[in-house]
């Protein structure tokens, strides 16, 4: 079943739903390294809130990084947690934890994750290295905030527009069509965090550069963080001489460090923000005569 195509206002320019829905729907079973990665570094983050999080959901944590997964519950150990996958059942297996090991026959073998509710809704919403890849953000982040209860906060990261600028400049020297949609400004998140109902967004970024010695562990290991999802993309298959053709072109004008050595740069933006209790509607305000009289009172007094 094709995904309906997403509302004018929320479609991220350049970006192929069917083609979002494809990557996002692969089997996984392993974390790519670069998640893991900036999964440990959002981690760090942990320690600037003053009280930890009671409740906590991992959203696609085989994609957000399973390490990172085991580092939350081992920070947070008493804190009830929850999962929300595609595959809630590749899902469910990569995160179960053996039981305690004291023995009670009652208890099952293995500690299953419960599964997402928003009649259940937790602190800490995480949510690892998949919000460049989706189609319909706000949709998403509407979603993000009805599982986070008042009070609560969302914590997520994602490639930003800096990433892959070396590929996009031997693409473009090529004359071929980008290697990847446009990726979203952090400002343009902290706008649409706001837009769904968030409140004090905080956002920042930093900047990896990953060095690779061929053209071609460079291309295998991009396969794994993700894939071309822009609409401009190559509308086919590549003949048999693509990929020899691509890791020569690479390597011919790919930029590289004083060793020798391919660079590839990826932007990490980095966001934080809380959900507040709703505002109370506006309107007229209906104050009894004789609390007037006795405000005026009080006031001449």
């Amino acid at each position: 079943m094709n995904p309906s195509p997403p509302d004018a206002a929320d479609a991220v320019p350049g970006l192929d739903a069917v083609a979002c829905a494809r990557w996002q729907g692969l089997p996984r079973t392993d974390s790519p390294w670069l998640h893991e990665e900036v999964g440990g570094r959002m981690a760090d983050r942990l320690q600037w809130f003053r009280e930890p999080p009671t409740s906590w959901l991992h959203w696609e944590p085989v994609l957000g990084g399973l390490k990172t997964h085991a580092r939350l519950r081992a920070a947070l150990p008493r804190a009830e947690w929850q999962v929300w996958s595609r595959d809630m059942a590749r899902a469910a297996a990569a995160t179960r934890e053996p039981a305690p090991r004291s023995w009670n026959p009652l208890r099952p073998r293995w500690v299953e994750p419960r599964a997402a509710d928003p009649q259940r809704p937790v602190q800490m919403l995480w949510a690892n290295m998949g919000l460049h890849a989706e189609p319909q953000p706000q949709r998403l982040i509407a979603r993000w905030h009805s599982h986070i209860a008042t009070g609560g906060f969302l914590m997520f990261a994602c490639l930003g527009p800096d990433s892959l600028n070396e590929l996009r400049a031997v693409w473009a020297a090529e004359g071929w069509p980008a290697p990847a949609h446009a990726f979203t400004d952090m400002h343009d998140w902290g706008d649409m965090l706001v837009h769904g109902g968030f409140a004090e967004p905080v956002m920042d970024m930093e900047r990896l550069e990953l060095t690779y010695g061929s053209a071609a562990s460079l291309v295998d290991e991009l396969r794994g963080f993700g894939r071309n999802l822009s609409t401009e993309r190559f509308g086919a298959c590549r003949g048999r001489g693509w990929r020899e053709r691509l890791l020569a072109a690479i390597e011919a004008r790919g930029p590289r460090t004083d060793g020798g050595r391919l660079r590839l740069t990826v932007e990490i933006v980095y966001g934080h923000a809380f959900k507040a209790a709703p505002k109370p509607p506006r309107g007229d305000a209906t104050v009894p005569l004789d609390a007037l009289r006795e405000q005026l009172r009080q006031r001449r007094s």
